[in-house]
């Protein structure tokens, strides 16, 4: 009888356990979107944590994941090989990730840390986007090095990998790291250690993270990638949305992800005398470009805090602050209200319409961008620059809508009125120029959608 009680709490906890753990993600059934195993949408808003592993204690790391939890991220990216020398540079309890610099030799005491990163971000509602390893490590370029994968060792790399996280529900696979194939040898360390992963594990999704500025699918159009993330760099000349639109038309159709933009707090175009710094007002730009452009999801990135800058830490290309005292800069915690917009008009039943803007709408840095909701009842459409809108009201299968004025820097709207749809009109948001961005919402009268920030 004793035994048997204790199998029952012993089940009891364990199906306690598992019904804390998050779902594992899959392929929305139109292909475009990310979606849980019960098919309930799942909004990627990521941050690049690239040196969180390799610089970081179990005390920072916390800081960190409960900061981005807090604002509502889903998605932290972060690599195991990290970047800064992470072969030889051990991490920061002194430990290196491999014995003898060999992929098929893991250093038990390192990988400890990736198995709590990866927990404590399950615990607190986050995925991990999870680099096996930086690119430099099979074409090195300009990076350190040294290059140690071969196509067959990396076969076996992605096996030991997926074999010890087989059974994690809360994991995204990035592969590439930042680089792209030079040549075949490349494209088969690549190819063979998703083939490795792929051996042992067939539950998680599996993504690139390739140079800028390109598409994954520019590089590796194999049927192992399922999510077409690209890289626009840091450069405010860059266009989101071309990036989006160009996914969109590759065959098969997959879902497209911002998964490094802009970042803030980075020298644009890693020039700052020539053309100054990355800030909010960027961060805002590219994530509203992606997502009413029809992305499937948008990664913040800090160039303070990839790197984990601190004291005594060599800074890579000039960050200006501490990584602790970058984890409140501005554009990380408007992005909460990205998501809260797109998730009160279900944004994955949204389709980008750019024929729903009248007005004249030149591509360059006050491009507006449009999306409709596929039941024709709302619109929204964001303006970077405060420029005036004259949006296509017949494009709505409404007889009366309402008018709102969303703004993007602090999540609240503003009614502008009730309008027949026979009477087209422009729309004003009050102030021009840069970092006066704002979201115009148009919506059936008669629709149950609940506009974030409005004050009745």
């Amino acid at each position: 009888m004793k035994k048997t009680i204790l199998f029952l709490i012993i089940g009891f906890f364990a199906v306690l356990v598992r019904g804390q753990e998050l779902p594992v993600l899959k392929i929305s059934d139109n292909q475009k979107f990310i979606v849980t195993q019960d098919n309930e949408p799942f909004f990627w808003l990521g941050g690049t944590a690239w040196e969180l592993i390799h610089r970081l204690t179990e005390e920072e790391i916390n800081l960190y994941l409960t900061n981005r939890a807090k604002k509502g991220f889903t998605v932290i990216q972060t690599v195991i090989l990290a970047e800064l020398d992470g072969l030889n540079t051990p991490n920061a309890y002194g430990y290196q990730p491999l014995i003898n610099n060999d992929p098929t030799k893991i250093n038990e005491k390192y990988f400890k840390l990736v198995d709590y990163v990866i927990d404590k971000a399950g615990g607190l509602g986050m995925y991990i986007g999870l680099l096996p390893t930086w690119g430099d490590k099979y074409h090195k370029a300009d990076g350190v090095g040294p290059e140690i994968f071969t196509p067959e060792n990396a076969t076996l790399f992605g096996e030991l990998l997926a074999k010890r996280y087989a059974s994690k529900t809360n994991i995204i696979w990035i592969l590439g790291g930042d680089r792209w194939p030079e040549n075949d040898e490349d494209r088969a360390i690549i190819n063979n250690m998703a083939q490795g992963i792929r051996n042992y594990d067939n539950l998680h999704l599996i993504t690139l993270h390739p140079s800028a500025p390109n598409l994954a699918s520019n590089f590796f159009n194999e049927e192992w990638l399922d999510i077409d993330l690209f890289q626009t760099g840091h450069d405010r000349t860059q266009f989101d949305f071309e990036n989006v639109w160009k996914g969109a038309n590759v065959v098969p159709l997959r879902p497209v992800v911002n998964g490094e933009p802009r970042y803030e707090d980075i020298p644009d175009r890693f020039n700052p005398r020539l053309y100054g710094w990355m800030d909010d007002t960027d961060v805002r730009s590219a994530a509203y470009w992606t997502m009413l452009a029809g992305g499937a999801g948008y990664t913040y990135g800090c160039h303070d805090i990839w790197q984990m800058f601190s004291p005594g830490k060599e800074p890579n290309n000039g960050p200006r602050r501490y990584w602790k005292e970058a984890l409140n800069l501005p554009g990380s915690g408007q992005l909460i209200f990205l998501k809260s917009l797109l998730q009160s008009f279900s944004w994955q039943k949204m389709v980008n319409d750019q024929t729903l803007i009248l007005n004249e709408n030149k591509k360059d840095s006050a491009f507006i961008v449009a999306a409709r909701s596929i039941r024709n009842d709302c619109l929204l459409i964001y303006t970077p620059m405060g420029k005036p809108i004259t949006p296509d009201l017949s494009k709505t299968d409404a007889k009366k809508v309402v008018a709102c004025w969303f703004n993007p820097r602090d999540g609240r709207s503003k009614k502008i009125g009730t309008f027949n749809v026979s009477d087209q009109r422009e729309f004003k948001p009050g102030s021009v120029g840069r970092g006066r961005d704002f979201v115009l919402i148009i919506m059936d009268k008669k629709a149950r959608y609940k506009i974030p920030g409005l004050k009745n």
